[in-house]
């Protein structure tokens, strides 16, 4: 028996002691392969503030483009000649999630918006609790330690809002409803089942992690303002598409999600939503 686990022994169970026998003699640590996930829509402009930061720890890459026509897939391809590129054809940031999503191949998925409002340094805050025994991590801008420099006042008044609602109805104590940079294990993609087009998704996510019963924790974020260009969020028709999310999720209750189909094998690093079986 190697010395580590000597010195254990008198509060060691048989099967434990077998586990950190094993652990010991291990010459290697596997650690789980993470995915990002870029939705984009003419986004090239920003990428190259974006992309040379993302860790090399990563696994892979993908950006998910929505039809741009200012080159985004060029230049990503560019920054990063092992960058996947999924095409959809389906606007909305929902879509393209959804796209990413089934095109990962990691263990653990890292949701990020492609204008630079989120550093891809943080990733490392949100993998600890994964790594710890959550099954997602979700990035608050909201909490200690956090602050945002491009929200402005009547999105943070209706993100409040919304981010109450949701304490009231559910039994969670979010501080932050409406904000993108989310973690998950893979294998949890069933359980969240999105199937919203829109800027909605990320409540989407969060709602149904809930209602699944999935150890939800959140992590400090620092949100930056976009680098280049125009949001493409408009507070009033998508804080209302987002309200109408929370209510119909409350009253669907805590029905099974459906399974997404399995993934498909791709080739090279350019496929389309239609390739991963995405088509409505």
């Amino acid at each position: 028996m190697s010395e580590p686990v000597a010195q254990l022994q008198p509060v060691l169970d048989a099967a434990s002691e077998s586990r950190l026998a094993s652990f010991c003699d291990s010459p290697t640590l596997i650690l789980p392969r993470v995915s990002f996930v870029i939705p984009t829509l003419n986004e090239a402009e920003n990428l190259p503030y974006l992309l040379p930061r993302i860790p090399p720890w990563v696994w892979e890459t993908i950006i998910v483009d929505g039809r741009s026509t200012d080159g985004t897939a060029e230049v990503a391809r560019r920054l990063r000649p092992d960058v996947r590129i999924v095409m959809e054809s389906r606007p909305g940031k929902g879509a393209a999630l959804q796209a990413g999503f089934r095109a990962a191949t990691g263990d653990i998925i890292v949701m990020l918006d492609g204008d630079g409002s989120m550093a891809p340094e943080e990733a490392i805050r949100f993998l600890g609790p994964l790594l710890s025994g959550a099954d997602l991590v979700k990035g608050s801008r909201f909490i200690q330690g956090a602050r945002s420099e491009d929200i402005s006042i009547i999105r943070a008044l209706g993100n409040w809002g919304l981010t109450q609602i949701v304490r009231l109805l559910y039994p969670c104590s979010f501080s932050d409803l409406c904000y993108g940079y989310i973690a998950f294990w893979a294998r949890h993609v069933d359980c969240l089942d999105c199937d919203c087009d829109g800027f909605e998704i990320e409540t989407l996510i969060n709602l149904r992690a809930l209602k699944g019963r999935l150890n939800v924790v959140e992590v400090a974020s620092f949100e930056a303002p976009r680098i280049n260009g125009a949001s493409n969020l408009h507070p009033i028709r998508d804080g209302t598409r987002i309200l109408k999310t929370i209510l119909r999720e409350r009253m669907v209750g805590n029905n099974p999600r459906r399974p997404l189909p399995a993934p498909v094998p791709l080739t090279g690093n350019v496929e389309s939503a239609g390739e991963l079986g995405l088509g409505r």
